[in-house]
Parts: C-alpha cells; structure tokens; sequence
C-alpha cells in the first residue's frame, strides 16, 4: 500500500498563492491517479482537482477551476497542487489521495476509488 506524505500549507492572504505537496512512499505516484479534496469546517469532503495516471486529463471543481494547477514530478515522486488567487472560501484542510484500479486517462471524483490519503493539510486564507 502506498503511504502519502503532504507538506505544504499555512496562513495566507486573499489573492496570495500557495504549493501543496504530496509525495508518495513506497510506490510510484506515476501508478496512481493523483486526487487533491478539501473539507471545511461543518462541510463535508469535497474533490478539488484530479490528474489522470498519464497526466493528460484533469478534473477539477467549479470553484477552483483557472485558479488551482496539479502537476507531478516523478523524479521526486510527487505531486503538487499549485493554488493561486486564493480566496476565503478556499480555507479547509486539504488531503492528497491516490486512485486505484483506474486506466491511464480516467479521472474519477469519488473517493471510493481512492485507497491511500494523506494527513491533511490546512490552508486557511485571511480576507
């Protein structure tokens, strides 16, 4: 089983930019589908953004779309979540999964198809 470590995170201001980690140990990130979700405080968990194992097709929310980048390195085994134009609302502890038993292109929001989380990690963002 694949262990995710996150780092990344803290207190910004609107407008400001922050990069999640996410790097997997054990296995290569390049097997999984790479899954960025958040949960804000009385909220349910939320998928963010989704790359595809072949990192040719993404997924990503409303809220976040032309605002939040995922990329991955695999000389480093580790995905990012690149997060610009941060707004209050983006504030939540954000979790990094990674998606199994998926073709190379699929890119698929419900966290049952994803086995191994993260910590988590809080973003929270000041008006």
């Amino acid at each position: 089983q694949v262990r995710l470590v996150q780092s990344g995170g803290g207190l910004v201001q609107a407008g400001e930019s922050l990069r999640l980690s996410c790097q997997a140990v054990g296995h290569t990130f390049s097997s999984y589908v790479a899954g960025w979700f958040r949960q804000a405080p009385g909220k349910d968990r939320e998928f963010v953004a989704i790359m595809s194992k072949s990192r040719g097709n993404f997924n990503y929310a409303d809220s976040v779309k032309g605002r939040f980048s995922v990329s991955r390195d695999d000389a480093v085994n580790t995905v990012y979540l690149q997060m610009d134009s941060l707004r209050p609302e983006d504030t939540a502890v954000y979790y990094c999964a990674a998606g199994v038993k998926l073709s190379p292109w699929e890119t698929p929001v419900e966290e049952e198809h994803y086995a191994a989380w993260g910590q988590g990690t809080q973003v929270t963002v000041s008006s």
